[in-house]
């Protein structure tokens, strides 16, 4: 098998794995609404999401926090 060949080969087989994952279906609207939660976005920054998730949690009373101890009270 020459260098060109297999050259052609190795592209070929990329082209067809990268367009394999295509996908040339729309989103339905009535898929819309579960893309659109907010459990479903990817935060931009990580510290203040675990920031604002330990300070939720605090607040409504639940021990842990995402990790980190502590009560209703906010305290660790």
């Amino acid at each position: 098998m020459k260098k060109s060949e297999s050259l052609r080969a190795i592209a070929t087989i990329f082209c067809v794995l990268w367009l394999s994952g295509c996908s040339f279906e729309a989103v339905r609207p009535w898929e819309r609404g579960a893309l659109a939660q907010k459990k479903m976005q990817i935060p931009a920054d990580k510290l203040e999401a675990f920031s604002d998730e330990h300070i939720y949690f605090s607040k409504e009373a639940a021990s842990g926090g995402q990790g980190i101890g502590g009560g209703g009270c906010g305290c660790n």
